[in-house]
């Protein structure tokens, strides 16, 4: 049976955002993690002075960019890699969405994710005909599991995964044989110690993995750290055969990070100070946000990481949407994550300071559509 496709989710959100768009002085739209800020003027340098790309570009990276990849998880995550070990990609999403046809999984195998996910999961297993199981238990992977996904800090819920929850994970994957990936885009976003300070732990890390990163993957992308979203910059690390295999794949369908993003990848990996510039602003939205909420009903949980809040009014999720876009809020039903999500609400803190203020403000108000 083919797959259908048409069922876009956000689709449902347009009534919802015709309404919010009615409210005076305009929508917030929290609803995506799309980022607002500007990408730094070093990486910007970098990419235009990369420009005369004339000569088709290396799937597996430049020397200097797996180097740069490298030298980034030693310095950030204390986990020794070699440029074999790593692997640019043309963002995150495509990474996850086509991995498990690159590792030949199909009908009677298992995809683990997580119980709140990103639907990007489901979606590769649904396009290679698998099985899936939306579980954070490692002791309910079936024996036909041959690919986990995991997500920390998560999207939508901002849970941050212990070193020692990681550890159980990589255990069971290995004992089941499968493949195990920790998508890491949100670890340098963390707000609660000690992750306020330090990156949230990578799957790598040898208190996980111990001597060997033997069928494990991390993923990271530069979208949120940097402001590279429209750069499709990102990149996966970690087991060198695994990497070796999805290669292979790739060199086959020219995937190809283009020249100039692979130059501004080396500089954005290498320059640490906009990153915690860039953390700052999202951490006084944050802070706003989180107080208008709380002071307005909401309980926020997990939410210890990430670029969204995981709201509840202790009611289903599409009744908050409403609520919201009648104070001309936008903001994500947790159902667009999985039936974990039917009472919570994602909401985004990629909005300029302006539109959290304003949000803010509305919360604060009561004030409805009308001015009811």
């Amino acid at each position: 049976m083919a797959l259908d496709l048409s069922n876009f989710p956000w689709d449902q959100l347009v009534p919802f955002k015709q309404q919010a768009a009615a409210y005076e002085g305009g929508i917030v739209d929290l609803s995506v993690g799309s980022p607002v800020d500007p990408t730094p003027e070093v990486v910007r340098t970098a990419l235009a002075e990369a420009t005369d790309a004339h000569a088709y570009p290396q799937v597996a990276g430049t020397p200097a960019l797996r180097e740069a990849i490298a030298a980034w998880y030693g310095r950030r995550q204390g986990v020794t890699l070699t440029p074999d070990q790593v692997l640019p990609t043309i963002g995150s999403k495509e990474f996850i969405a086509g991995l498990a046809l690159w590792l030949g999984i199909g009908r009677g195998d298992t995809v683990v994710f997580p119980a709140a996910a990103y639907p990007t999961y489901e979606l590769g297993a649904a396009l290679v005909g698998a099985d899936t199981l939306a579980s954070d238990d490692p002791a309910a992977w079936p024996d036909t599991t041959k690919l986990v996904w995991l997500n920390s800090p998560g999207n939508p819920d901002g849970r941050v995964l212990s070193v020692d929850d990681l550890r159980a994970a990589v255990t069971r994957a290995r004992e089941l044989g499968a493949v195990i990936v920790g998508d890491e885009c949100y670890a340098e976003l963390g707000w609660e110690a000690p992750y306020d300070r330090t990156p949230t732990p990578t799957i790598l890390d040898p208190r996980v993995v111990g001597d060997s990163v033997d069928g494990v993957l991390s993923v990271y992308s530069l979208s949120k750290q940097s402001n590279l979203a429209g750069y499709r910059a990102a990149f996966v690390a970690g087991d060198a055969a695994v990497l070796a295999e999805v290669l292979a794949v790739r060199k086959h369908t020219g995937m190809m990070p283009p020249l100039p993003v692979q130059e501004a990848m080396i500089v954005a990996l290498a320059d640490e100070s906009h990153v915690q510039q860039q953390k700052a602003r999202y951490r006084a939205r944050r802070n706003m946000l989180r107080r208008a909420l709380e002071g307005a009903g909401f309980r926020i949980d997990h939410s210890e990481a990430g670029l969204y809040l995981w709201a509840t009014r202790g009611e289903p999720a599409l009744d908050t949407v409403a609520w919201l876009a009648e104070r001309g809020i936008l903001v994500a039903p947790g159902t667009f994550y999985g039936s974990a999500g039917e009472q919570h609400v994602r909401i985004a803190l990629t909005a300029t300071d302006e539109r959290i203020a304003a949000a803010a403000q509305r919360l604060a108000s009561g004030r409805r559509l009308n001015g009811v």
